[in-house]
């Protein structure tokens, strides 16, 4: 695996991205950093990430990931992120490649090889590991036809289709086998998610999130937690802090305004939920919007 080869593209690709409205390879992204930052949360939709250069450290729940140069991280479900860059500099940037997945891509390719493929008992939807040059390879590739329009229109496809496998089949794409398994615990739980990113500003009944999910409420709770590494009720509060950040952030006219506006009643609590996860007041991030 080439990783010169590749920063030289991300390079390329990065001016381009930074010029171009219409973005002739949409499915791959250049995310850079010329500073180390303190851990930041956000949601993380299904993606694949190479880092390139520099370091980065990830928390789901309890699952804790350092990547380093030439690692490869999966996500295969909606999942609210603690992150933050260890290892970045004006001279040498933190960069990493990010891979958009298309689950209708991953569907297709699933139909045909299934049932060839085992599913580990334990996988889980953050996950990371060396990266093969089998999944690197064609990544070049995709990369190598920013310039030609016409080719990435008809090659394009296709080797983001082999891209997809290579991700399935591999040692990392255990939950994304899961999560394409029909009615797997994975799935279900997937629905769920779906549910609570649609209404987290509204009170949440777990007796309901288990319905959508066709569980009871003990193995809703238990397989929940085992593919997002987190609670219902703590994925939700995630959300709601993301969000209130995003708010704060933009200089919303108060503290309360942005509390209300996620879905708290009490804006004491609010404060205290907040401080707990960012380790400072909401008021500090208002202030630093004004």
């Amino acid at each position: 695996m080439s990783l010169e080869r590749l920063r030289i593209l991300a390079a390329e690709l990065s001016v381009q991205e930074a010029k171009a409205s219409d973005r002739i390879l949409p499915s791959a992204h250049i995310f850079q950093r010329t500073e180390i930052t303190v851990f930041e949360a956000v949601v993380y939709n299904p993606v694949i990430c190479l880092i390139l250069q520099g370091r980065k450290e990830m928390s789901v729940g309890h699952q804790f990931i350092a990547l380093d140069e030439g690692d490869m991280l999966l996500v295969s479900h909606d999942l609210p992120v603690a992150s933050k860059i260890t290892q970045a500099s004006a001279r040498r940037p933190y960069q990493a490649l990010i891979f958009t997945l298309d689950l209708s891509i991953l569907r297709g390719l699933y139909e045909q090889v299934g049932e060839a493929v085992s599913t580990k008992d334990y996988a889980t939807s953050l996950s990371a590991s060396k990266a093969d040059p089998a999944w690197t390879e064609p990544m070049m590739r995709y990369l190598e036809l920013m310039n030609a329009p016409m080719d990435a229109q008809v090659l394009g496809p296709m080797i983001l289709k082999e891209i997809h496998y290579r991700l399935l089949l591999s040692p990392i794409g255990g939950m994304l086998r899961n999560l394409l398994s029909v009615d797997s615990h994975a799935s279900r739980v997937a629905k769920s998610i779906q549910w609570i990113r649609s209404r987290f500003r509204e009170p949440l009944v777990v007796g309901e999130l288990a319905q959508v999910a066709g569980m009871s409420q003990s193995s809703f709770h238990e397989h929940f937690k085992s593919v997002t590494g987190t609670t219902p009720l703590q994925y939700q509060k995630d959300l709601r802090m993301i969000e209130a950040r995003t708010l704060l952030e933009r200089g919303v006219p108060s503290v309360s305004f942005a509390g209300f506006e996620v879905g708290y009643e009490s804006p004491a609590q609010f404060s205290r939920d907040y401080s707990r996860k960012f380790g400072c007041s909401p008021k500090h991030h208002l202030a630093r919007a004004s």
